[in-house]
């Protein structure tokens, strides 16, 4: 049996993080609704502390951290969104954090974990250069290293999205999350299936960036390699950990095109009146590209995030 946490402890992530985090808000479009023929109902974690969903598993990584490993201090490798968290759960923690980060960060994350006080060193934008520019610092500082979503605690933190969306909403046929490296959507698989037995679990990729779906089919962790998509918060490859929860709990992964994803992020813009990421908008994207699957459901959207560069729309770009 492979390790996942339980849902007894994704109840307690939530316990755990509730003073540290926002109980997000769920909106709902009527205008959305009559456009798919469907029930939406969307979880906003772009509302969340520095913008996105991470920090519930940051910050429930790290309050279970012993007092000896906090003295040294943390350290992540992210493009972000988990870089902030971490940045953001060692500040109000009161310990260092260092932030492995690629070159080709967006500008506005950047400085975000900058703000929260954390250290950053920069690498090539491969998982390879993540990794070992990770690893050499840890092994000179003593850092722990929290990883961004292959982290048992991480991914019971990440459940509590759900937890909170199907208190609200325990009618649920479907729920949808983005997936990268996986945290998201395993840990919402989990309380999802635990909370509702019959409701399907859907990942949501960008076909640009399509290494989960290609996995899944194969039965083997496929590396992502180069994934040229907007969606830049999905560019991880799955991990040991949640593979094979995905495998077990996720009902199907369906892959989206960047028209897709730049339509819904429009929509959710225009209709919503909020702002959220691509990869965000990569969840109501796959009801644009799949609308005969969510006919008369009743269905809950994960919005992972809205840090996304103003000065930088995806629509203003040249995409081939």
């Amino acid at each position: 049996m492979y390790l996942r946490p339980t849902f007894e402890e994704i109840k307690d992530s939530a316990n755990r993080i509730r003073v540290y985090i926002h109980r997000t808000p769920i909106l709902h479009s009527h205008n959305i609704d009559r456009i798919f023929s469907a029930e939406i109902y969307f979880k906003c974690e772009n509302f969340q502390k520095v913008g996105s969903f991470k920090p519930r598993g940051a910050i429930n990584a790290i309050l279970q951290l012993s007092r000896e490993s906090l003295k040294q201090g943390v350290a992540t490798h992210s493009s972000g969104n988990f870089a902030q968290a971490i940045a953001y759960s060692a500040q109000i923690l009161n310990i260092r954090a260092t932030i492995i980060m690629p070159r080709t960060s967006p500008k506005v994350k950047v400085e975000a974990v900058r703000s929260y006080g954390a250290d950053i060193i920069f690498c090539e934008p491969t998982l390879e250069a993540r990794e070992s520019t990770l690893n050499d610092f840890v092994f000179k500082s003593g850092a722990t290293f929290v990883h961004p979503y292959n982290d048992y605690n991480v991914i019971a933190g990440q459940g509590t999205a759900a937890l909170e969306l199907l208190e609200n909403n325990p009618a649920l046929d479907i729920i949808i999350a983005p997936i990268g490296g996986g945290g998201l959507i395993s840990g919402t698989a989990i309380a999802s299936k635990a909370m509702n037995p019959s409701i399907e679990v859907i990942a949501g990729e960008p076909k640009r960036a399509d290494d989960a779906y290609r996995s899944i089919e194969a039965g083997y962790i496929i590396p992502s390699v180069n994934p040229q998509t907007i969606a830049d918060g999905l560019l991880t490859s799955l991990g040991d950990m949640t593979f094979p929860i995905i495998q077990s709990l996720v009902n199907r992964i369906l892959t989206v095109s960047e028209d897709a994803i730049i339509s819904a992020m429009k929509l959710i813009f225009t209709r919503l009146k909020i702002i959220v990421e691509p990869s965000s908008a990569v969840s109501l994207a796959t009801l644009l590209e799949y609308p005969e699957h969510f006919i008369d459901k009743k269905v809950g959207i994960i919005l992972s995030g809205g840090n996304v560069d103003i000065d930088n729309l995806p629509w203003y770009r040249k995409t081939n």
